[in-house]
């Protein structure tokens, strides 16, 4: 039987199970993230970290979601309730939603009945994958726009932005995906990485991927939309108690679930890595075993978002969307080209795969070295008023700026000086006089 016939025939009990375990899984995996962020850039930064609550601080993550629901609920005059309250659940939904194609293992027994570690496997679950991804962001637009304040409607801009700009270059970096699989499912996915992992046959899709997760989930150096120098805490500025626990929720399942699905696209998804696979590929990649290999790949790209927030700083929002629209979408076109002419070539048969891509990385060094014959841009002429600007296109001060050694006096004033008042039997009106 094929994973979705296997899936169509589990009972109402196990479907039931599965769902309330995803959901516990994400519950419990944004409670781990949270502490082990605290710990891991506590650590890179030489300090100590949590380490009040339990032993050695790992029960901080369990009494914030205590503290969390019991704190006072403030609700700004000028928001628009409706939409203020259904905003941070439109985030939460989406998150979960998008494990329910996740495959997490292959066929396995759960109290005598044959399934497999997947809630549903549809024909189409990358893209489910992305519109719950897209659809949790509109969330944070809403919640900006809601607050009736301007910093949130600030960091919904940004966020819309974002949306737009990071979206699309994610789907495009799946194309080549697809074409090398032949399938939109998810389980059908994994299964045709069993000869080679996309990772290292697709690594530009692979990195485009990496980047676009990163600033799909607004995490830090793309943290633009809750940017706490610029906007407070952005979208979330005007949002307290049980309300912002949901947005802090949405945020870490969106981590644990783009780390998940570039497990699922690139890194073979539940199979054994290859040192482990050479011992006894069918016992390792059967069973419960695939789901500790699952896991340990998803953790390490969440490590990695951990390792980016405490060493990059946050990019400007030019920066931001000149690397989205001029970097990842060009580059991510010219890549499917290449990828779709590699796959026609291969299947005449007349060229071999080696051919084409020694063809293809002397095309690029003549292209890199004609690039460096371009003639260099022209400087605009200077103006003697104009104050000049650094290649980051702001004004700074003059470099021959000489800075006086005191400060000058400033001038006395002329007071006039104010006449007495006449005292005496003198009346008001004569001394008016």
């Amino acid at each position: 039987m094929t994973r979705a016939e296997l899936l169509a025939d589990d009972p109402l009990w196990l479907i039931l199970i599965k769902a309330v375990a995803l959901l516990a899984l994400g519950a419990l995996a944004t409670m781990a993230m949270i502490i082990l962020e605290r710990k891991i850039v506590a650590r890179m930064q030489h300090r100590p970290g949590p380490n009040r609550v339990g032993p050695n601080g790992w029960f901080q993550s369990l009494a914030d979601a205590i503290k969390l629901p019991f704190k006072e609920q403030i609700i700004p005059d000028t928001a628009d309730r409706k939409v203020y309250f259904l905003a941070p659940i439109m985030a939460t939904i989406p998150a979960f939603l998008a494990f329910s194609v996740i495959p997490f293992g292959p066929e396995v027994s759960i109290f005598g009945e044959r399934t497999v570690l997947q809630l549903v496997d549809l024909p189409v679950g990358v893209l489910v994958v992305l519109a719950c991804s897209s659809m949790g962001v509109y969330g944070i637009v809403l919640a900006g726009w809601s607050s009736g304040s301007p910093y949130p409607l600030l960091g919904g801009l940004r966020s819309a932005a974002q949306v737009i700009s990071y979206e699309i270059a994610m789907g495009l970096s799946i194309v080549a995906v697809i074409l090398y699989a032949g399938s939109l499912s998810t389980g059908d996915i994994v299964a045709a990485q069993a000869s080679g992992w996309y990772f290292y046959l697709l690594f530009p899709s692979f990195a485009i991927f990496f980047v676009s997760m990163i600033g799909e989930t607004n995490r830090a150096p793309f943290d633009l939309p809750e940017a706490e120098s610029e906007l407070v805490g952005g979208f979330h500025t005007e949002y307290s108690s049980m309300k912002f626990a949901l947005f802090f929720l949405a945020e870490y399942v969106n981590m644990v679930i783009v780390s998940a699905m570039a497990t699922t696209l690139f890194l073979g998804g539940y199979m054994a890595p290859w040192p482990i696979s050479l011992i006894n590929d069918n016992y390792f990649n059967s069973g419960w075993w695939p789901l500790l290999w699952f896991f340990g790949k998803t953790w390490v790209f969440l490590f990695v978002f951990i390792w980016l927030r405490g060493t990059l700083p946050r990019m400007r929002y030019d920066q931001f969307m000149r690397l989205g629209w001029k970097v990842l979408v060009p580059a991510n076109l010219v890549w499917i080209v290449l990828v779709v002419a590699l796959r026609a070539f291969r299947s005449e048969g007349e060229i071999s795969a080696g051919t084409i891509l020694i063809s293809g990385g002397i095309v690029l060094v003549v292209l890199i070295g004609l690039s460096f014959l371009l003639p260099d841009r022209a400087a605009p002429a200077e103006d003697e008023n104009q104050v000049p600007v650094t290649g980051g296109g702001y004004p700074v001060p003059p470099l021959d700026l000489t800075i006086p050694s005191k400060t000058p006096a400033k001038p006395a004033r002329t007071r006039r000086k104010r006449e007495p008042a006449a005292v005496g039997s003198t009346s008001a009106k004569e001394s008016k006089k």
